[in-house]
């Protein structure tokens, strides 16, 4: 086979054989495929896109490309994967409740891709983590705390590794196939007993409008579960930021309100709709509703937090972090308040560009190579159905240098929609797929 033969079918709208796929992931990993022949065979599925059992195909050898983990734990193995959105830090809780709860927690995470921010990109905001185990470092914290989230060594899932760097920079994120066979292809070499999916929907997720999400949701749990994977998954709104804050810094300072009973909302609600139905699929609660009291409870109690002290102390991170968050996050040296310019209702959010915002104050990537600054963002953004008077903040920029402020200030002001009357607000939590 060759790439140019493939890529040939591709651009005239032939399905590629499970045999041709199965060629392309080999080739992504032993870097047989050059950047721009990725980036061709990223495009073309992006246009033409997959059938089913394309996609399957591709899922399992993106898989099958690199090493598969096997546990001999005495409880189960589970995890979570969010199809991304924009403030979007419910990893950061819900693994180390989870592990409160009794299950380990193998979170093999991901960087920012698009508009929306990266698992480890946030971590890595905390000084000293290191987000980059091997395989016996990650069976260790794995085995001592209960959860560790790491990135996907060159072991693990080499093919996605190529693919997902190559997505971010030819704006071929937002393909069905390619999110469903990057997300599980890893997920599925983490030797998984049981996973949950967070499928967002609305104005900061890739999937704009339900019927999109569904059908997102659907392909994920029909291939994981044809994989072997027990996999259910939640549709979950992103028609504004999850938390009021965006940027990596700024994003674990949300968590870490949460963990310690400063504030829930949202953040909490989500953690515990997606553990509980991981913890009842475990057989570990008698049904998600139960399930979700458990992950509530640990959150409460402080378990949760003392276990996400415990995976921070483990990768490097500062022993006392969880008591002295506030000490160790890096702080941007230009804040601005964005004030409205008229008095209203708050009844659109544009999440989409308020992430876009963030990684041009370089809290993201515009190319791979691109270094982020973990201290920029956005902070203290004003929610769905708020009503804002003249003069009061929108939200609060913080930027490395006046200019890029200038740019993030209009960019929240051209987000966010003032108008007569408040909204009607969208469910959190839509629907569930099994």
């Amino acid at each position: 086979m060759s790439a140019r033969d493939i890529l040939a079918k591709l651009r005239h709208d032939q399905a590629l054989s499970v045999d041709e796929l199965t060629w392309v992931a080999g080739a992504l990993a032993d870097q047989t495929l050059s950047d721009a022949q990725a980036g061709a065979f990223a495009m073309g599925v992006c246009r033409n896109g997959l059938d089913q059992a394309g996609r399957v195909a591709l899922t399992r050898a993106m898989c099958a490309s690199g090493q598969m983990l096997q546990w001999d734990l005495d409880k189960p193995v589970l995890d979570k994967h969010s199809t991304g959105g924009v403030g979007d830090c419910v990893s950061l809780v819900l693994a180390p409740a989870l592990a409160a709860c009794g299950v380990y927690v193998p979170m093999i995470s991901g960087r920012g891709l698009g508009h929306t921010g990266g698992t480890l990109d946030k971590l890595e905001a905390i000084p000293g983590v290191n987000v980059m185990l091997d395989e016996a470092r990650l069976r260790d914290v794995v085995g001592q705390v209960g959860c560790a989230i790491v990135g996907a060594t060159g072991d693990i899932a080499p093919a996605d590794k190529r693919l997902y760097a190559v997505r971010d920079v030819t704006s071929t994120v937002d393909s069905l196939d390619l999110i469903t066979a990057s997300i599980l292809s890893k997920k599925l070499a983490a030797g998984l007993d049981g996973l949950v999916l967070d499928v967002k929907v609305g104005s900061g997720a890739f999937m704009k409008d339900i019927a999109a999400a569904r059908e997102l949701a659907q392909a994920l749990v029909g291939t994981a579960n044809a994989a072997g994977c027990p996999t259910r998954a939640i549709i979950t709104d992103m028609s504004q930021p999850l938390v009021p804050s965006l940027g990596n810094a700024l994003e674990v300072a949300e968590v870490m309100k949460v963990l310690h009973g400063i504030e829930a909302g949202p953040m909490v609600e989500i953690c515990g709709a997606l553990g509980g139905v991981l913890l009842a699929q475990a057989g570990l609660a008698k049904d998600a509703d139960a399930g979700a009291a458990q992950i509530v409870a640990a959150i409460a109690d402080g378990r949760a937090a003392e276990r996400f002290g415990a995976m921070i102390a483990a990768v490097g991170g500062p022993v006392q972090f969880v008591e002295n968050w506030r000490r160790f996050l890096p702080e941007a040296t230009v804040m601005r308040e964005v004030t409205a310019q008229t008095s209203g209702y708050v009844q659109a959010i544009d999440a989409e560009a308020l992430g876009l915002a963030v990684v041009a104050l370089g809290g993201g990537r515009m190319v791979e190579s691109d270094p982020v600054d973990p201290a920029v963002g956005l902070s203290d953004v004003v929610r769905l159905g708020v009503k804002v008077e003249k003069g009061q903040p929108l939200a609060v920029v913080h930027a490395a240098r006046p200019a890029q402020a200038d740019q993030a200030e209009a960019a929240v002001r051209g987000a966010i929609s003032l108008g007569r009357g408040a909204p009607n607000l969208p469910d959190l939590i839509a629907e569930q797929v099994t």
